[in-house]
């Protein structure tokens, strides 16, 4: 993620530079899933409460879904180059509510039929729409923005979060589950490039689409390798059969879902492997992604003394500093400053619905573990 907001999308030769041919959509992707599996391990795990203690988890969820949005905003102002996404994470805390409760299949159900049916709605509700500027959230447009037309519209984006729900419902400690995690997740990744690009050039590659849009070649090609914003042109039905990052396609998601599943595999999988102080630094770092991440577009920002001119070496002190910082905040203090914001607000906001305060974060217990 840090990459994609650091570097340039291409080289200056005009290939596709290394961190974006990487990690372009699919970092943005993967935090999206695991924020739902925090959200289904903080409220039961494989084992989903019920009844009081379900009502008063999903007041403090909402209350964690207000902060998100509140602190989106607030760095939306600031002048740095990443297009913020928190305020769409609050978003899909909020929609993310009512599906508290609900079993592995029945999420995972509804994360298949959000892949399916949200791209074609959202190509069809913005056939009649003028296209998005490329911007932060705001003004009388907010939420359309948020949830249709910005640059992580949580209406293709539930995708992400059923997924995510999904696995934190099932037993995440166990190597089998990882395993299948892993070569499940790699299957769709290939399986969603494979297709798309057979479906692409089934409708006239490249060409057919510029044509439609009266966009030049390059252009198309250059969107189809780096990226888009959001969501694909609604110009041409012909793109949905695109897997190109951040077009918010059916492809799209089924690889960019997929190579979460895989990298969670991938990571549940070495953490079985190596010594807790190998792993250390990385769960630090996932324990403070809140305050790390905010912290992170702040040191970007256009008037930050922390700019440095050589991109490598801003993107390497961004990471060390990330993980140093990190490790010494969890093994000293605990959890990261948001977090412990969130955590208070959520603990009051279940206290006041009259269930169980306890504390407890978006990160798996002792025992989840």
């Amino acid at each position: 993620m840090a990459a994609t907001h650091i570097f340039p999308g291409f080289e200056p030769d005009g290939d596709l530079h290394l961190s974006h041919a990487v990690a372009s959509g699919r970092a943005s992707a993967l935090f999206a899933v695991l924020a739902g599996v925090g959200l289904a391990l903080a409220t039961g795990g494989a084992r989903p409460l019920q009844g009081r203690a379900l009502r008063a988890a999903r007041f403090g969820v909402l209350a964690r879904a207000l902060l998100l949005a509140a602190v989106g905003l607030l760095l939306g102002q600031v002048d740095s180059p990443p297009l913020v996404i928190l305020a769409y994470y609050g978003l899909l805390f909020l929609v993310a509510v009512p599906f508290l409760g609900l079993p592995c299949r029945v999420l995972g159900g509804l994360a298949v039929t959000a892949a399916l049916v949200t791209p074609v709605l959202s190509h069809a509700m913005r056939t009649s729409m003028e296209p998005a500027p490329i911007e932060e959230p705001g003004g009388a447009d907010l939420l359309v923005d948020l949830f249709l037309t910005g640059t992580y519209p949580v209406l293709t984006w539930t995708t992400y979060l059923f997924a995510g729900l999904a696995l934190g419902r099932v037993h995440l400690d166990r190597r089998s589950v990882a395993a299948w995690l892993l070569a499940v997740g790699a299957l769709l990744a290939v399986f969603a490039k494979v297709a798309s690009a057979a479906l692409l050039d089934a409708v006239g590659g490249p060409e057919r689409l510029a044509a439609s849009g009266d966009q030049p070649l390059d252009s198309v090609k250059d969107s189809l390798a780096s990226g888009m914003f959001g969501s694909a042109p609604a110009t041409d039905w012909r793109w949905l059969t695109s897997s190109a990052p951040h077009s918010g396609t059916t492809l799209d998601l089924v690889h960019t879902a997929g190579v979460a599943l895989a990298v969670l595999g991938t990571c549940l999988l070495l953490a079985r492997l190596a010594p807790p102080i190998a792993v250390l630094p990385l769960a630090a770092v996932g324990s403070m992604t809140f305050t790390l991440y905010s912290l992170h577009v702040l040191a970007l920002a256009e008037d930050s003394p922390l700019l440095v001119e050589d991109r490598q070496t801003l993107w390497l002190g961004h990471v060390v500093v990330a993980l140093v910082v990190a490790s010494v905040w969890r093994t000293t203090v605990g959890r990261g400053p948001l977090e412990a914001l969130a955590a208070w607000l959520d603990r009051r906001a279940r206290a006041a619905a009259g269930g169980d305060a306890g504390d407890r974060d978006l990160e798996p217990s002792r025992s989840e573990r």
